[in-house]
């Protein structure tokens, strides 16, 4: 039997109006239907249809868990520093950690991950290769001090995730763990109705290898991935590569050329009458507070947070005027590569050698050209630093690539042993020696399941829910009279007994308009309307995604929405 839940009784209060402060679509609405309502910047209050919705998405990643052998665990929010501190988070999270003292000044934080502390469980309960593989998983309450907290529930302080980890003796064993966790997360969000791609990515402060992404599509996203039209190939921008293809070409000298008041890119080329792209453009910025250059063509960007990733763990950030005081080397707006005194050296691979570059001279209104890579200035590490932009050459391919914007709602990582090193996480092995463990780890978003389903599912009338997850299979409505209501309870009994779960408006006053209309704003797949044919025991059944319509009879509804 399944649960009849009356509105007349129900804590839910719908709103005509958008959220002055909402700006995604699944804030507006997620607010306007009653599922959420905001306490604090990032901070949400599931109320009971929302929470409905919330624990139907978990309950499907708990099935499709448990279905790979995974088990699931539950463990403290709260968290001693110690562990963070052994593994360099404790640095390395910066700003994003909420930090705490207890009464005794003893240092604590609300957990972003829990890496650490499931390292730290296996080591006490695990001793043998006998005991392995096995996979832990949770679904639990995270923390992360965002500075700008947005999109409603899609970027949070305080938000629900499933984590799990796998712990194997072998690379291979790994792999297989890593494969299961895959294909169970194809399953889940083809089971939760989501539009997705798998994604190659990077690790970031999680550490490890391979990595992989979950995206959903949507306008609201706050990750931009590219897509292959000609290939498979898919990835977040921050994963895409150029490949390095040295240069054959004969050039002439380095000539010094007079450009004044040319500090950037676009006055310098709008000066030679060139293409920006025929010059070098040599971003300072400073690696755990050493000054570092990083050359990219002039018509292109440094991507930060791409530079940032390859350096992780260094804390990387832009200099400032103060940084120039003293270093006559570095000349403001006129920094070439050629020449610079003690400053590493990064390019993008465009800047690959035997490409010849219009570039600062290292001196006030001068620049030169034919300054060719590998001939006058060394390159000391190549990395991928540019933002990527819409038709840049696949790497698989060649082909132009497409740019989207995506929900980030699921992440797996092959970690390998970073944090069994970090721990000594060894078992005994087949030959009675010490083995290290290796780990994989893997999140799914459960809170912006929510948020991504309401963007990719919703119309103009409201949310659309699909039915694995929706608070309810039907949405019964009475249209306002006795008969009308005393007919949409008995069918509502009806479905319950045979183990529809219905949610009934059977509020009285509430004018037939506004419950048409908070029915389609809820979103429930099925809205059965008792009716103008009432007292003839025939209503009417939609479907909320579709709009079709149809006249049944009780018994035949009945029939239809238990098949």
């Amino acid at each position: 039997m399944a649960q009849v839940q009356r509105m007349s009784r129900l804590m839910v209060k719908t709103l005509r109006d958008d959220p002055a402060d909402a700006e995604t679509l699944n804030h507006k609405l997620l607010v306007r239907a009653g599922y959420v309502r905001r306490n604090a910047a990032g901070i949400w209050t599931w109320l009971p249809l929302g929470k409905k919705v919330l624990d139907n998405i978990s309950r499907v990643v708990r099935e499709e868990m448990d279905a790979i052998g995974a088990q699931e665990v539950l463990l403290p929010a709260l968290l001693p520093k110690e562990p963070y501190e052994a593994s360099a988070r404790w640095e390395e999270y910066g700003d994003l950690l909420f930090r705490l003292k207890d009464r005794k000044g003893a240092e604590y934080l609300l957990g972003p991950t829990h890496e650490e502390i499931f390292t730290l469980i296996v080591k006490d309960q695990v001793a043998s290769y006998k005991d392995l593989p096995v996979m832990l998983y949770q679904i639990q309450t995270k923390y992360r001090d965002e500075a700008r907290p947005r999109a409603g529930v899609l970027r949070g302080r305080e938000f629900q995730m499933k984590d799990s980890y796998s712990f194997d003796i072998t690379d291979e064993g790994l792999a297989e763990s890593y494969r299961l966790h895959r294909e169970a997360y194809q399953k889940i969000f083809a089971r939760l109705g989501l539009d997705y791609r798998i994604v190659s990515a990077v690790s970031g402060a999680m550490g490890g290898s391979a990595s992989e992404e979950f995206l959903a599509p949507a306008p609201a996203g706050e990750d931009t991935f590219v897509d292959c039209p000609a290939c498979d190939y898919a990835a977040n921008t921050e994963a895409v590569t150029f490949k390095l293809t040295p240069v054959s070409e004969e050039h002439g000298a380095v000539e010094e050329l007079d450009t004044p008041d040319t500090p950037t890119i676009e006055t310098l080329a709008e000066h030679l009458g060139v293409p920006a792209s025929a010059t070098l453009k040599n971003l300072l910025v400073k690696v755990d507070g050493e000054i570092v250059a990083v050359g990219v063509p002039g018509d292109r960007e440094v991507d930060l947070g791409k530079l940032g990733e390859h350096l992780a763990p260094a804390v990387v950030e832009l200099v400032t005027a103060e940084d120039f005081e003293g270093r006559t080397d570095l000349v403001r707006g006129y920094v070439g590569p050629q020449g610079l005194e003690k400053v590493r050296y990064i390019a993008d691979p465009r800047v690959a050698p035997g490409t010849a570059w219009i570039t600062g001279a290292n001196k006030i209104d001068t620049h030169v050209k034919n300054v060719v890579a590998g001939r006058d200035f060394e390159v000391d590490d190549y990395l991928d630093v540019v933002v990527v932009e819409e038709g840049d050459p696949c790497p698989k391919c060649g082909t132009g690539l497409k740019l989207d914007r995506a929900i980030e709602i699921g992440h797996i990582f092959q970690l390998g042993r970073k944090y069994a090193d970090t721990f000594g996480l060894d078992v005994l092995g087949q030959q009675g020696k010490p083995v290290r463990v290796t780990m994989g780890s893997y999140g799914i978003g459960v809170s912006r399941a929510v948020a991504a389903l309401a963007e990719q599912s919703a119309d103009e009338q409201g949310l659309c829910w699909p039915k694995e997850i929706a608070p309810a299979d039907v949405h019964v409505v009475a249209a306002g009279k006795a008969l009308q209501t005393e007919l949409a309870l008995d069918v509502s009994e009806r479905l319950g007994a045979a183990g529809v779960r219905v949610l009934v408006d059977d509020r009285a006053g509430v004018s037939p308009g506004v419950k048409f209309t908070d029915a389609e704003l809820i979103g429930v797949p099925k809205i059965l309307v008792a009716g103008r044919r009432s007292a003839e025991g025939v209503l009417e059944l939609k479907d909320r995604r579709t709009g079709e319509r149809e006249e049944l009879t009780v018994d035949e509804a009945i029939a239809r929405l238990t098949a």
